[in-house]
């Protein structure tokens, strides 16, 4: 019979190496170029994750100084998403959050360090006798679509996949994440909300980021962070 110890001793051994980053953004029918549009990430050469939900890295994990990135101009209600550099090999959930810049500001000054973030997509995972099953194990690349609701303007697209291989305690926990830059039009006139503060979104505690996978065999799971924005439908 395997042990809990042994379960994630080998968890740990299969997913050590499995980091990643998200350099490539998908706007318009195309992948673009690595960091065309896509802040360029501290973890470009490492790939190695955030840990501590309180890090400013957890909002766009960019360096400094940023090079500078180019801003993609996409249609509300189209199809936009992120291609990874490899495929993802830790269990966990997909999110997707975006921050407007201020009327006659642009996406490449935006700073979105107050409440400014609002959640647009997230990926549940199923349930059987195994445990949890995630969507995103496997694949390099996710898409989902944009509001159709979004006012015009320039915004920041946040990707986050938070790892759970680990999580069963407080820090364990791994968040890889990139932002984005778009410029939205053919937008409507939706009020984006909730709105929450990243950091600020998690605590260490949530019950979606502290979780053991393993033992005992969790039956469901709670997405951290706000409700998606209601005008989207799905």
């Amino acid at each position: 019979m395997k042990t809990a110890a042994g379960l994630l001793l080998l968890a740990s051994a299969y997913t050590a190496s499995a980091h990643y980053t998200f350099p490539y953004l998908i706007a318009n029918d195309n992948t673009t170029g690595e960091y065309q549009y896509v802040r360029m990430t501290a973890n470009h050469y490492s790939n190695g994750p955030v840990t501590d939900v309180n890090d400013e890295a957890l909002r766009c994990y960019e360096i400094d100084p940023l090079p500078t990135t180019s801003t993609s101009t996409v249609k509300a209600g189209s199809t936009v998403g992120f291609k990874l550099d490899t495929a993802i090999g830790h269990p966990g959930p997909i999110l997707a959050y975006m921050a407007q810049a201020p009327s006659g500001t642009t996406a490449a000054a935006l700073n979105a360090s107050g409440e400014d973030w609002f959640k647009i997509y997230e990926q549940q995972p199923t349930a059987n006798a195994s445990g949890l099953q995630w969507q995103s194990t496997g694949k390099d690349q996710f898409e989902f679509t944009l509001p159709s609701t979004l006012p015009n303007g320039d915004y920041l697209l946040r990707i986050e996949h938070i790892a759970l291989h680990g999580a069963e305690t407080q820090g364990g926990a791994q968040f890889y994440l990139a932002c984005g830059q778009l410029t939205v039009t053919n937008g409507g006139n939706g009020t984006p909300s909730p709105k929450v503060a990243i950091p600020g979104v998690y605590k260490a505690t949530d019950p979606g980021i502290l979780i053991n996978l393993y033992y005992p065999t969790p039956t469901n799971y709670t997405m951290p962070g706000p409700a998606n924005y209601t005008a989207l439908k799905y």
